[in-house]
């Protein structure tokens, strides 16, 4: 393992007015996403709408640092033959590739989840090594509800992420470790940060136990926020506030980085919370943003399956990609978003 270049990629990842774009979908979700928008998940529909991304030169080039790749994805060619990698690493950005194979039921837990994928992953990762990609991303759920999460969910969850972790770093591969407590419950704030406090503790721990280098990952957590079924919502600066204090509490600076996803807030919310943390600062480690949906809801709608659209699907996700590479230096207002309407 050469940490130094393993430290040099995760630091790229989240340096500072860039962010991740994670466009790692599995088919399920993007089916989803393309219904709403009228257009048939066919396998080219879904390579046209990734290359349009791709090709995005401004947001590529000036405000996105790395792209997560699905499985389908990472072996895919442009239109014109060009291999949908080498437009990613032609823009400047790292290709990165997610490697978990979705969750199953936790056996004697009702209602928890366990994150499958650890067999025949060292094989997997060298693969996708050769194709190009630098990193790889593993995401656990952890569900809010009455009696869970269990310590049982989180355990396991963690010894996961951290065995995963160690053979990205075996195979040169910087692990991005998303260990998410999900926003879908009544839950409030203060319920969310303890949840995430032990949930981080828990996958830390394991982190050590299983040797991981620190110096070579980058941390994608959630946010601490109300449940979106919550009748009494956090202020951004609330959210701001005590995910920081969460962070510093739970994150070693040690690790280079921190790139939030966006777990359902919606596109101006993810942007606004990020931005509120970087008013805190200084900060031991980067901060930035890994998200999908909220970069990438605009240009789906703005683009709708369409060859004429791809211009304004393009100018939609620049816009979001910008909002979102100011906010992780601390420099959105919302008035830009206005200005953009």
């Amino acid at each position: 393992m050469n940490l130094t270049e393993l430290n040099r990629i995760a630091t790229a990842m989240v340096a500072p007015g860039k962010g991740i774009l994670a466009a790692d979908e599995s088919s399920g979700t993007i089916k989803k996403r393309f219904d709403a928008i009228g257009v048939e998940s066919t396998e080219s529909n879904r390579r046209d709408y990734r290359e349009m991304l791709f090709r995005s030169r401004e947001a590529m080039s000036q405000y996105i640092s790395g792209v997560i790749l699905y499985d389908e994805t990472i072996w895919q060619d442009a239109k014109d033959g060009t291999p949908l990698v080498k437009l990613i690493e032609q823009s400047g950005a790292i290709p990165g590739i997610k490697v978990d194979e979705g969750t199953q039921a936790l056996p004697m837990c009702p209602g928890e989840l366990v994150t499958v994928g650890l067999d025949k992953l060292a094989e997997r990762l060298r693969k996708y090594y050769e194709r190009g990609a630098r990193f790889a991303k593993w995401r656990a759920v952890i569900d809010i509800g009455s009696g869970i999460p269990s310590m049982t969910a989180i355990g396991v969850n963690a010894h996961a992420l951290a065995r995963y972790a160690a053979l990205c770093q075996a195979a040169q591969i910087v692990p991005i470790v998303e260990p998410e407590v999900l926003m879908d419950g009544d839950h409030d704030i203060d319920r969310c940060y303890e949840v995430t406090t032990r949930v981080l503790n828990k996958t830390f721990q394991e982190l050590r136990v299983q040797r991981v280098a620190l110096e070579g990952m980058v941390l994608k957590p959630n946010m601490a926020i109300s449940g979106k079924k919550c009748t009494k919502q956090a202020s951004v600066e609330e959210v701001a506030e005590k995910t920081i204090r969460l962070l510093k509490a739970c994150v070693p600076a040690a690790v280079p980085g921190i790139a939030f996803l966006s777990g359902g807030q919606s596109d101006e919310e993810a942007t606004a919370h990020l931005n509120a943390m970087h008013k805190l600062g200084p900060l031991p480690w980067g901060l930035t943003f890994s998200y999908g949906r909220a970069l990438q809801a605009a240009p789906q709608k703005a683009w709708s399956g369409k060859a004429e659209n791809v211009a304004a699907g393009q100018n939609a996700f620049s816009h979001r990609a910008r909002m979102n590479g100011l906010a992780s230096k601390g420099e959105w207002q919302s008035s830009l978003e206005k200005k953009a309407a």
